[in-house]
């Protein structure tokens, strides 16, 4: 277990520094942004990775590797935008939205401990495309709650769904950092 948490921080070093060098280059100009279109996003991103894994090529430079930081990016930005609803105004600093967005990475983790206690490691047997099949589950699953006005009837709630996702994202970095 001692080696997951020190490659899940190594993964999440890396998608923080990324999150930061946007955040200078563009601010938090995805605050504007409405939950579906957060879902979107990362449709989007989980799409072209599937996309990629079965055509084995592509025609555009960002690999996999980049996809897979833009989706742990976006479940913590769609989590914000969860918790405070969109803005059309600069809201938060940047102390501020850092502190939030290493908030849910710490929660995401948190709730991977709990899971690997009682999995096992299993997700360590898994292929990547099986994380990505996984997270287009989950935004599948999303798009139902959000037309459901979040409300859901036995199953967890839309942030447990993005918490998930940034943990399948975070597996499948891991795996390509360390495993490859």
């Amino acid at each position: 277990m001692d080696k997951t948490i020190e490659q899940y921080n190594k993964v999440i070093n890396i998608c923080s520094t990324v999150f930061e060098k946007k955040m200078k280059d563009y601010g938090i100009a995805w605050r504007i942004l409405r939950s579906k279109s957060m879902t979107d996003q990362i449709y989007i991103k989980a799409q072209r990775i599937r996309s990629i894994e079965e055509k084995g090529s592509q025609k555009i430079e960002d690999d996999i590797h980049s996809e897979f930081i833009g989706i742990i990016n976006y479940c913590s930005m769609a989590l914000i935008q969860l918790e405070l609803g969109p803005s059309e105004h600069e809201d938060l600093t940047t102390d501020e939205t850092m502190e939030k967005y290493l908030y849910n990475l710490n929660v995401a983790k948190e709730l991977m401990t709990l899971k690997n206690h009682d999995y096992g490691e299993a997700w360590r047997n898994m292929r990547i495309s099986s994380y990505t099949d996984l997270i287009l589950m989950k935004i599948k699953r999303i798009k139902q709650i959000e037309d459901n006005q979040g409300k859901t009837i036995i199953s967890e709630g839309i942030d447990a769904n993005y918490l998930d996702m940034i943990n399948y994202a975070v597996f499948a970095l891991i795996k390509i950092e360390f495993e490859s």
